[in-house]
């Protein structure tokens, strides 16, 4: 029995808004097109007794006039705060939400989420209380400040930045001590006063109103207008809306975040691909601003949870019929999903993942053969960097890898370069600080992208490996000067315009172009054309 249920009553079935969590049956009237992809599948996922927070979800008929539900989701919200104890805010027990956009179709990054809504001077005293925790209290508020201002008053991120590196000095955000975080998160009111004209909103119903209204609005920014005209899909679909309990993956000891692939979605290699950061939430990975690690180190720390991981990642596989694409955080050592869709891959993992998993017995045949009808021998082919005498070559730099094969092409900076140099019939090498989704064109128009930070799971590395790029991130030797149009690569000065390879495969960055070897992977074909063959 799925656990979702109706909360509220509109004109037609778009027009709702629905409660996730609450062991009610689910309505015949709910679909994903009404609901979007992620929170339809969050509620596969509580109906397998997967530990997924209560949520309630305001449907994608009300995206043209989101200030029409107004009226409509406070019944879900005090349905929300009878099933978590918490009252949305009260200054003794807060109940802090987030708010994700979701389109029926899968669009990673292009559309904006809000955390820790519902924090304010008179619930953070409560926030102290409840958790014991005051760095936690004080590193949520700063952070709820920064994102309000940026996605709601359009205040740009780099003020918030600029307010956070002069607290920090160089050290890692996560060992700021709550003294050091309060004084951030009031250098972040005065920035948000002087930028916005106004002060931050200290009325949590407010803040709810208006991250609704900006998470509604994000589905016509431009991003997200970009990629949907980069894949077909239709501009009048609207996303839904999903307001979720917080969980605090920033509340330090056995707490953190981290986003993960079932299998490897750039080899297809069938093990989880888990990107993972003690002491944070899930933005801190999936934005791009900042670099994650590997599963290794929550693997050593909390072993149980990372098989527990492993175990539900086969669960999902086998509930959804897919390689899939999931976040979680953890927080004091107890696991929340936070959500699942189909994970975006390389044309080389789509048919090792759709052979795979027919030999597993997860799909049938007909699905497999869907799946790889439009991939031959040209789409599968894979490049590696080869020595043109014979020597071993030196690279400059090494990052990780978000997406094998390789690229050859000048240094851009932007959009504008890029586009003017493939007018120009030459291939490009995007370089950017972070991975970020508003780079969607840039991105698109180049072969490759290489970034100072990021994650090989933000939302930007997983756009750059659909469209097929060539993608290396978190290289912790690469500094650049935008204004000079420079870069620094370990101990070579390079200028927009020069020639870079990266080596997808490796992970590493090399000056000049090399010479690429190509290859079709035999035994991957052989399967394909036995799949083909039998289904004649």
């Amino acid at each position: 029995m799925s656990r979702f249920s109706v909360a509220g009553v509109s004109s037609t079935n778009a027009r709702q808004v629905y409660v996730i969590g609450d062991g009610s049956p689910l309505p015949a009237d709910a679909s994903r097109e009404i609901l979007g992809a992620k929170a339809w599948n969050l509620a596969k996922m509580a109906a397998l007794d997967l530990p997924v927070p209560p949520a309630f979800v305001i449907g994608t008929g009300w995206c043209q006039q989101p200030e029409a539900v107004n009226p409509h989701w406070p019944t879900a919200l005090q349905r929300l705060e009878a099933l978590t104890g918490l009252s949305f805010g009260d200054s003794r027990r807060p109940l802090l939400l987030s708010v994700r956009s979701g389109a029926a179709v899968s669009m990673p990054g292009m559309m904006e989420s809000l955390l820790n809504i519902g924090l304010t001077e008179a619930t953070l005293p409560g926030m102290v209380r409840l958790t014991g925790h005051p760095r936690l209290a004080w590193d949520a508020y700063r952070r709820l400040i920064a994102a309000y201002g940026e996605v709601v008053a359009g205040i740009p991120a780099a003020h918030f930045e600029a307010d956070l590196d002069d607290i920090r000095q160089g050290d890692d955000e996560r060992e700021l001590d709550f003294a050091a975080l309060r004084e951030v998160a009031n250098r972040h009111l005065s920035t948000y006063v002087r930028e916005a004209g106004e002060p931050f909103p200290q009325d949590a119903h407010v803040q709810l109103r208006e991250a609704i209204a900006a998470v509604f609005a994000s589905w016509q920014s431009a991003k997200a207008r970009a990629y949907r005209e980069l894949h077909g899909i239709p501009h009048d679909i609207g996303t839904a809306v999903t307001v979720q309990r917080m969980m605090f993956g920033n509340a330090g000891g056995l707490s953190g975040a981290g986003v993960g692939f079932t299998r490897n979605p750039s080899s297809g290699e069938p093990c989880p691909w888990v990107d993972f950061l003690f002491n944070a939430q899930g933005e801190d990975v999936v934005s791009g601003r900042r670099s994650a690690r590997g599963h290794d180190e929550l693997a050593l720390v909390i072993p149980n949870l990372w098989e527990t991981l492993k175990r539900i990642c086969s669960q999902l596989e086998s509930a959804f019929g897919d390689m899939q694409d999931f976040e979680f955080t953890i927080e004091s050592g107890r696991l929340h999903l936070l959500q699942t869709r189909s994970g975006k891959r390389t044309p080389q993992a789509a048919a090792r993942i759709a052979l795979d998993l027919l030999d597993q017995g997860i799909i049938d045949s007909a699905t497999a053969l869907a799946r790889t009808r439009h991939l031959n021998a040209s789409a599968l082919t894979l490049r590696s960097v080869a020595s043109t005498d014979g020597r071993r070559l030196s690279p400059l730099a090494h990052a990780a890898n978000a997406a094998n094969g390789v690229a050859c092409g000048e240094i851009v900076m932007d959009e504008a370069r890029a586009r003017a140099r493939k007018a120009a019939g030459v291939p490009t090498i995007l370089v950017k600080r972070d991975a970020e989704t508003h780079d969607i064109a840039a991105i698109e128009l180049a072969a490759g992208l290489l970034t100072q930070r990021g994650a090989r799971t933000s939302h930007a590395a997983v756009v750059a490996r659909q469209l097929g790029k060539v993608c290396l991130v978190g290289c912790e030797t690469l500094s650049l000067d935008e204004a000079s149009r420079t870069l620094t690569l370990g101990d070579h000065r390079l200028k927009e315009g020069d020639t870079l390879t990266l080596d997808g495969n490796q992970g590493l960055i090399y000056l000049g172009e090399t010479r690429i070897e190509e290859r079709v992977p035999p035994e991957l074909m052989a399967r394909l054309d036995r799949l083909r063959a039998n289904c004649r």
